[in-house]
C-alpha cells in the first residue's frame, strides 16, 4: 500500500513537471512571436487622389494595375461622374455649393466645394506618408479644388506630389488661363509638381488615332508617372530604394519629371535609359537636375555592365553636383529580355522660368513642332551619341547649316531687333 502511494506521488510530480515545461515552452514561443511582430517592417502608406472628372478617369485606369497597400481615392463635385469611377473610396464634395452637378468651368466653385468639405478630405488623407494628387487642369473641380486639397495635405505633413495635365491649345485661351492660375496656386503647396501638356500627345500619335485612344494615351501617361514612383518604393530590390530615398529627392523639390523607358535587344540598357530621358510628353528634360532617383528593373539575366551604362548616361545628364540615388529590382511582369528604367528628376529651380524650351534637345524637332496629328521626329540624346562614338547625321548637319544660312539672310537691323 505504501509502495503504491509512493508510485502515485512520483507520477504526480512527473505530470506537474511536464506541465511546467510545457508552460515554459509556450511562454518562450510567445516571446518569439512578440519579437517577430516588433521586427515587422512598416510599409509606406501611399494614396492616389483623383480630383474632378479627369482625375477620376486616371483612377479608374490605375485600378487593376496598382500594387496592394496603395489606396485609390476619387474626389468630385459631380455625383454621376463619381459613381462611374472604380475607386473604392469616394469623396463627394460641395453638396451645398454644386448640388452634385459639377463645377463646370468655374474654378471658384471647385474651390468653394473643397473648402466646404475640408473635414471629409482630411479624413481621406489621414495616415498617408505619400500622396499623389492627379487632375486635368482647365475645368472647374480639378483647377479649383487641387490647391485646397494640396493645402490640406501640407497641413497634415504629408509628402505630396501633384501630377497634372494642361489643356489642348484648341480648347481656347480661357481654359489655358484657368490651368495657369491653378498651377500658380498649387506649386508652393506641393513638394513636387509634374506637368504634362496635352498638346504633346501629337508627338506620339498619328492621323489614324481615334479621339478615345488619344485620351486613353494621356491617362496612360498620368498612370505611368504615379505607378513609376510607387513601384520604386514598394518593390523589394537587389539594391533597394525605400521611401526615405524617394523623400530625399522629392521633398520641397518644385518642378519635377518622371520618365519610364523599356529596352530590348543587344543595346537594351542604353535604349531604356534614353527613352526614360527623352519622353516627348514631358515639359522639360533631365538636363541640369539637382536631384535624380532612378530604378532599373529586369530579369535575372540583367548584367552589371548594363547597370553601369544606364547610371553613366543618366549621371551625365544631371547637374554635376546632383544628389543621385539608384536601385535595382527584379520584375516578373516584364517580358523576357526586357530592361526597364524609371527616372525621377527634380531641383530645376529657375530653369523652368525660361521662355525657351528645355525640351529642345530631347523632344520634337523645331520643323514639326505644333503640327497637329503629325508624328514628330525625336532627336537622339547627345549623351547617347557620345556613348556610342557616333557623329551628327548628315540630315542634322544639313539642317544646322541651313538654319545658319537663314540667320545671315536676315538684314542686320532686323537681327538686332530680334536680340532685343
Amino acid at each position: 500500500m505504501r509502495a503504491k502511494r509512493q508510485r502515485k506521488q512520483k507520477k504526480n510530480v512527473k505530470t506537474d513537471s511536464t506541465k511546467i515545461s510545457r508552460r515554459k515552452k509556450k511562454k518562450k514561443k510567445n516571446i518569439n512571436l512578440k519579437f517577430s511582430k516588433k521586427g515587422t517592417r512598416r510599409f509606406a502608406n501611399i494614396k492616389v487622389i483623383g480630383i474632378g472628372g479627369a482625375g477620376g478617369n486616371v483612377i479608374s485606369r490605375m485600378f487593376e494595375y496598382f500594387p496592394r497597400g496603395v489606396d485609390l481615392v476619387a474626389i468630385n463635385t459631380d455625383v454621376q461622374d463619381l459613381e462611374n469611377c472604380s475607386a473604392k473610396k469616394k469623396v463627394y464634395i460641395g453638396k451645398q455649393v454644386t448640388k452634385g452637378l459639377g463645377a463646370g468651368m468655374n474654378p471658384e466653385l471647385g474651390k468653394q466645394a473643397a473648402e466646404e468639405s475640408r473635414e471629409e478630405i482630411a479624413k481621406s488623407l489621414d495616415g498617408a506618408d505619400l500622396v499623389f494628387l492627379t487632375a486635368g487642369l482647365g475645368g472647374g473641380t480639378g483647377s479649383g479644388a487641387l490647391p485646397v486639397i494640396a493645402d490640406i495635405a501640407q497641413d497634415l505633413g504629408v509628402l505630396t506630389v501633384a501630377v497634372v495635365t494642361k489643356p489642348f491649345s484648341f480648347e481656347g485661351a480661357q481654359r489655358s488661363q484657368i490651368a495657369q492660375d491653378a498651377l500658380a496656386r498649387t506649386k508652393d503647396r506641393v513638394d513636387a509638381l509634374i506637368t504634362i501638356a496635352n498638346d504633346r500627345i501629337f508627338s506620339v500619335i498619328n492621323k489614324e488615332t481615334s479621339l478615345q485612344k488619344a485620351f486613353e494615351a494621356i491617362d496612360e501617361i498620368l498612370k505611368n508617372a504615379v505607378l513609376g514612383i510607387t513601384e520604386i518604393i514598394v518593390s523589394p530590390g537587389v539594391i533597394n530604394v525605400d521611401f526615405a530615398d524617394v523623400k530625399t529627392i522629392i521633398q520641397n523639390s518644385g518642378p519635377a519629371i518622371i520618365g519610364v523607358g523599356v529596352g530590348q535587344g543587344k543595346e537594351r540598357a542604353l535604349a531604356a535609359a534614353n527613352l526614360a530621358l527623352n519622353s516627348p510628353l514631358l515639359e522639360t528634360s533631365n538636363d541640369g537636375a539637382r536631384g535624380t532617383l532612378f530604378a532599373i528593373s529586369g530579369h535575372r539575366d540583367m548584367k552589371m555592365h548594363e547597370v553601369n551604362e544606364i547610371a553613366k548616361l543618366i549621371s551625365e545628364n544631371a547637374d554635376p553636383g546632383a544628389k543621385i540615388i539608384f536601385g535595382t529590382y527584379y520584375d516578373r511582369r516584364l517580358a523576357k529580355g526586357q530592361i526597364k528604367v524609371t527616372l525621377i528628376a527634380t531641383g530645376f529651380g529657375s530653369l523652368l522660368g525660361r521662355n525657351t524650351s528645355l525640351f529642345e534637345d530631347f523632344g520634337a524637332s523645331a520643323g514639326n513642332e505644333g503640327l497637329p496629328f503629325q508624328k514628330q521626329s525625336v532627336r537622339m540624346n547627345p549623351g547617347l551619341r557620345k556613348e556610342r562614338g557616333e557623329e551628327k547625321t548628315s540630315q542634322e548637319k544639313e539642317s544646322a547649316s541651313e538654319s545658319e544660312e537663314d540667320i545671315w539672310d536676315i538684314p542686320t537691323f532686323l537681327r538686332r531687333k530680334r536680340r532685343k
